[in-house]
């Protein structure tokens, strides 16, 4: 017997609750890691080993159809996920790893471990039929790495899972940035480390990039440990699975991992111990993800960060000193550990510093300022920027604007005098971001999330994501008119115009919001007698149109993509049957694109008439009245000897005739009465 909270499924048992000490040490861990990433404050340390990590998932909750979770790899940044899915109830849910987990010794464990005891998320499709796939989007808080994650889906046997992830801006992966690393299976002999249950090598997932979908087994039979696992190297901002049903009541299992490295470096200084230069690492997408402190010695480090290309660590000298060579410098996390060394001096006068910031007073990082004769730096993350060496002469500051923005404030000229060492302080700039548009794209009255928005105008044409509450923003546009776009996922069809035109004209225009509605599906199954019963004609009829279907062996039928609205649903019965009860039925799908199920229909055998019979009629013979004294006929000796006659007089002779056609009237009574069992019993 399972304890409470085990569930089953094929050979493998599952439990169901996460422990809270687990989550609680986790969460310590990671604040622990912040801390130290914020305060800096160590001497760098030796880079440490690739430290490989699994997801921590949030409890699904919710109800069937309508569920929502959300996972966190931790790291420098953490990957964060917000899913929602329709998947049925029934098994599903956060599973600890207790019993099924993915070997050290399989593809995806020899580069990031086993995944024992850590979770991973059971769901099934939204129907236990083929026209009912669930749909799971998971929307990332920022877009994931180009590297060094991953993704593994399990247990795809008797079903068949499509993938579709979007970028930031808005455009779908293909199948290379997918990265499809391969299939295996968990449960194979010979695995070290393995779980209990029993699997066959080559029962593995066949991946087609043309569809960009996952095929179970060939007989869509239940088996053990059928697994794929993916590196995207692209980032995604959007991640969405599609699982169908091929037979039976199939599950998938979904774990992500992601690897974590090591920045180290030394902040050397003309003078002084080297303490006190900030550092600021910043992602390929330009936010700031973590700062450090040097400490004596100069040494810093951002330790667990996640393994890709495209990091920034910029350095902030001491005060009263000044970056000697380049103050941003890349970081490459994907092979391995990444060493990112400075220098600073003592400033040489005449000094001049100043701030670039946003109209609200946000600094701006990463701006290029140029001294015209005297060469260009870069703003720091607080925004200031310093030159020294400045010889004698009137300069005027120029800033290069970023994009996005509009220049409000320029500036000042100054003049540094012969014989002056006084530094010239306050050569600020202040730029304002230019307007943007924004809006909101809803599915069936909630957030649809993972949805691409496309703008076209002026400044060219560009494409976003949705977040997690639906919502999405083009900023920094140049005044004209945009014509909006919503491309409506599979499994939705617009509420409304998919396409809007708006004008911006000097400020930020709000509100261009979009609907989507979902497709739901029918299905049911006709039996007669028991028995399911194949071949038989299902008619369906609405929003869609009409659409003419036979049951399969099972003695089912289903029809998914239908639009919201009601149908009518008409069986006709084969001959020699009937249907019943009635043989119509009208079901209505909503805007929530319900899985209308269980519109089942029985068929009994048509009842058949006894064929009608008359009984034949005899005339009697025609008697002439004798004479004479009635003559006795000779009885043969013979017949009377073996009874086959029967000596009379008179009357008595009339009697054989009546009984000869008695005994035929019964015979034909008999003859009609087998005739009309036989009929009933065909």
């Amino acid at each position: 017997m399972m304890s409470p909270g085990l569930v089953r499924h094929g050979a493998a048992t599952y439990d169901i609750h996460m422990g809270e000490t687990r989550r609680r040490t986790v969460a310590s861990i990671a604040a622990a890691l912040l801390i130290g990433l914020t305060l800096g404050g160590g001497i760098a340390p030796a880079h440490a080993v690739t430290t490989p990590s699994w997801a921590e998932w949030d409890p699904l909750t919710g109800v069937g159809g309508a569920y929502s979770t959300g996972f966190t790899l931790p790291g420098t940044p953490a990957i964060t996920a917000q899913a929602k899915t329709d998947s049925r109830a029934g098994q599903v849910g956060v599973i600890s790893g207790a019993s099924t987990w993915l070997a050290p010794s399989t593809p995806v464990g020899l580069k990031y471990g086993s995944s024992k005891n850590l979770p991973y998320l059971n769901l099934r499709p939204k129907a236990d039929n083929s026209a009912s796939p669930s749909s799971t989007t998971y929307t990332f808080a920022q877009p994931t790495p180009t590297s060094n994650w991953a993704f593994v889906l399990g247990d795809i046997d008797a079903d068949q899972l499509q993938i579709r992830a979007v970028g930031p801006d808005g455009v779908a992966l293909t199948a290379a940035q997918l990265g499809f690393r391969g299939g295996f299976n968990y449960c194979a002999p010979g695995l070290a480390g393995k779980p209990s249950c029993t699997g066959d090598a080559a029962d593995v997932p066949q991946w087609d990039p043309a569809t960009l979908t996952l095929l179970g087994n060939d007989a869509a039979a239940d088996t053990n440990g059928a697994a794929a696992w993916f590196e995207p190297v692209a980032p995604i901002s959007a991640l969405t699975f599609s699982f169908t049903r091929r037979s039976g009541f199939p599950v998938y299992q979904t774990w992500f991992t992601a690897l974590t490295r090591d920045i180290a470096g030394t902040v050397t200084a003309q003078s002084g111990d080297g303490s006190g230069a900030t550092l600021t690492l910043t992602d390929p997408s330009g936010a700031v993800v973590a700062t450090a402190v040097t400490v004596a010695g100069g040494g810093y480090s951002f330790p667990g960060v996640q393994a890709s290309a495209g990091y920034t660590v910029s350095v902030q000298a001491p005060s009263g000193q000044i970056v000697d060579g380049p103050a941003r410098k890349p970081a490459n996390l994907s092979e391995a550990d990444a060493t990112v060394d400075f220098n600073v001096r003592d400033i040489v006068p005449v000094a001049v510093s100043g701030i670039v910031t946003e109209s609200d007073g946000t600094p701006v990082p990463g701006a290029t300022v140029t001294i015209p004769g005297v060469g260009s730096v870069t703003t720091a993350a607080d925004g200031s920027y310093l030159f020294d060496t400045v010889p004698v002469g009137t300069y005027q500051p120029e800033l290069t604007v970023p994009p996005g923005f509009n220049l409000q404030t320029v500036a000042p000229p100054f003049t540094v005098p012969p014989g002056s060492e006084v530094p010239i302080t306050g050569e600020d700039f202040v730029i304002s971001a230019l307007p943007s548009l924004s809006g909101q794209v809803t599915e069936a009255g909630s957030a649809a999330s993972g949805v691409t928005v496309t703008a076209s105008g002026p400044g060219g044409t560009f494409s976003t994501v949705t977040a997690t509450d639906g919502s999405y923003s083009f900023p920094g546009l140049i005044d004209g008119e945009y014509v909006i776009t919503v491309t409506a996922p599979d499994g939705t069809v617009p509420d409304g115009p998919l396409t809007r035109t708006t004008v911006v004209a000097g400020s930020s225009v709000t509100g261009i919001d979009f609907a989507l509605q979902r497709t739901g599906s029918l299905a049911g199954t006709v039996v007669a007698g028991g028995v399911p019963r194949a071949g038989v004609g299902i008619l369906i009829d609405g929003p869609n149109g009409q659409a003419a279907l036979t049951t399969d062996a099972a003695g089912e039928y289903d029809l998914g993509g239908l639009l919201p609205g009601s149908y009518t649903i008409t069986v006709t019965a084969p001959e020699g049957y009937r249907v019943s009860g009635a043989g119509t039925r009208t079901v209505t799908i909503t805007a929530a694109g319900e899985a209308v199920v269980d519109q089942d229909f029985v068929l009994i055998v048509e009842d058949v008439a006894p064929p009608t019979t008359t009984p034949p009629t005899t005339t009697p013979p025609t008697t002439v009245p004798p004479t004479g004294p009635p003559a006795v006929p000779a009885v043969p000796t013979e017949a009377v000897a073996h009874g086959k006659g029967l000596a009379s007089t008179g009357a008595g002779s009339a009697l054989v005739p009546m009984l000869g056609i008695a005994a035929g009237a019964l015979i034909l009574l008999g003859a009609g009465a087998l005739v009309v069992r036989a009929v009933r019993k065909r």
